[in-house]
């Protein structure tokens, strides 16, 4: 068997993995979103460990199963949202070029930061978003439904629960303005989770190209993350569509800075007595307080990225370092 066969043989299993998880996630509930966020896994890991013809391949092998299974608009949908971000993530951490091309050592690769990473991730995650969004009529009737579910399930454990239409309306209001900002903020973080499973578990079957990063020293936001952060938290304030677009872009790019931030508290404390302590708390506040801890994470993200380039000495290879 050659080397090509080989690739789309992988290509192929990787799909039809990602494709039955994905239609294995039913319903919308916590288990649905797990197995939704695992589908992204198979691709990542036929991509980073293989080649990008083996991440290509399981893309289209679990689109067309799943068009066959549900509908074309809903692989179209899964495709965009999951699929392709998966793949394409994997193609960028495989990118590198020798490092003397950029002033640094001979006989050294410099690989695609990971900073660039996290840019491309969440402008994906906009992306699809946004797309899924107008194919789905996102708005006040959709999530309409949403609510009326929401206070039928309150009503159902409170029978003195009987809000007024005032409520209701302020309450569909709120929700979608705020739904979008909330959906990519938790995809940026699915993604990147994924892809961080994805890395070790290949890296760990012999097959890795890309040496391990030092997520702590290595996982900040560029300044131009900075900029389309802001562009679009003050999209956000608009009206209709553009309001929606907006509050998904801050929302996903808040996302890669929330991550920055828990990143940055994590190279704060090596070495550090209390580290355990310090991680422990905050891992615990974010479960109890939340979303708080997170706004303390985002200021925490912002605040280094203004400051300061990634921790790494220009010229070095961070990739290197493992946490």
């Amino acid at each position: 068997m050659n080397n090509t066969t080989l690739t789309l043989l992988v290509g192929l299993v990787a799909g039809i993995a990602a494709a039955l998880l994905v239609l294995g996630s039913g319903d919308m509930t916590v288990l649905s979103v797990l197995l939704s966020a695992f589908a992204t896994l198979p691709i990542l890991i036929a991509g980073l460990g293989w080649s990008n013809l083996a991440g290509v391949a399981s893309v289209i092998v679990a689109t067309g199963i799943v068009a066959v299974a549900v509908s074309p608009l809903a692989s179209f949908m899964i495709a965009a949202t999951t699929f392709v971000p998966a793949a394409w993530i994997a193609h960028l951490s495989n990118l590198a070029r020798p490092a003397e091309e950029l002033g640094g050592p001979q006989g050294q690769m410099a690989w695609f930061p990971l900073s660039d990473i996290m840019l491309h991730l969440c402008g994906l995650v906009c992306v699809s978003l946004i797309i899924l969004g107008f194919a789905i009529g996102y708005g006040e009737d959709v999530v309409g439904e949403v609510v009326e579910r929401l206070f039928a399930i309150l009503a159902e454990q409170n029978p003195e629960f009987q809000p007024d239409a005032e409520y209701r309306n302020d309450m569909i209001g709120f929700m979608t303005r705020i739904l979008p900002a909330l959906q990519a903020m938790m995809w940026v973080t699915i993604l990147f989770v994924a892809w961080y499973l994805a890395s070790a578990i290949v890296r760990a079957s012999g097959r890795a190209k890309r040496p391990a990063d030092s997520i702590p020293a290595g996982l900040r936001m560029s300044r131009l993350s900075m900029l389309i952060f802001g562009a679009g938290l003050a999209l956000s304030f608009g009206g209709g569509a553009i309001g929606l677009i907006g509050s998904t872009v801050s929302g996903a790019f808040a996302g890669g800075f929330m991550l920055a931030g828990l990143a940055m508290l994590h190279h704060r404390t090596i070495g550090r007595a209390w580290r355990f302590m310090a991680l422990w708390s905050t891992y615990a506040a974010i479960v109890v307080l939340f979303p708080l801890p997170l706004v303390v994470l985002l200021f925490a993200g912002l605040f280094d990225t203004a400051r300061t380039s990634p921790l790494s000495p220009p010229g070095s290879n961070s990739n290197n370092q493992s946490e």
